[in-house]
């Protein structure tokens, strides 16, 4: 069994990825940072909610966490809360599938019903 991991990217960046070189880098938080941030599906919702409030751009980006291979480290968060974190760009290729993350009408994201 795999273990879905998810990141949300700006809608602008993983299209540029897909029309560029298929190398997606992450966001300016995620280069600034030296890798890519991911979540489990439990952990999703909360992570938009601390660090990506308002933003109406976001795409969910599904990804098995075995097949990203070795650089893909989880890390324990000051919180004490284990992160997936991604030390490379990755091929969107690598995606399982997208959706949108638009925002309600209450301003939270508005995740897929089933996280899988």
């Amino acid at each position: 069994m795999s273990t879905l991991i998810y990141h949300m990217a700006h809608e602008a960046d993983w299209a540029a990825a897909l029309d560029g070189d298929g190398s997606y880098a992450g966001s300016a938080d995620d280069l600034r940072d030296g890798f890519i941030h991911f979540s489990a599906g439990a952990l999703i919702a909360g992570s938009a909610a601390k660090h990506r409030a308002g933003q109406a751009d976001l795409l969910l980006v599904c990804c098995d966490a075995e097949a990203l291979g070795p650089a893909l480290k989880w890390e324990t968060s000051c919180d004490g809360i284990d992160f997936p974190h991604l030390y490379r760009a990755l091929d969107p290729a690598e995606a399982l599938w997208t959706a949108p993350l638009p925002l309600g009408p209450d301003g939270v994201h508005m995740f897929p019903e089933r996280l899988d």
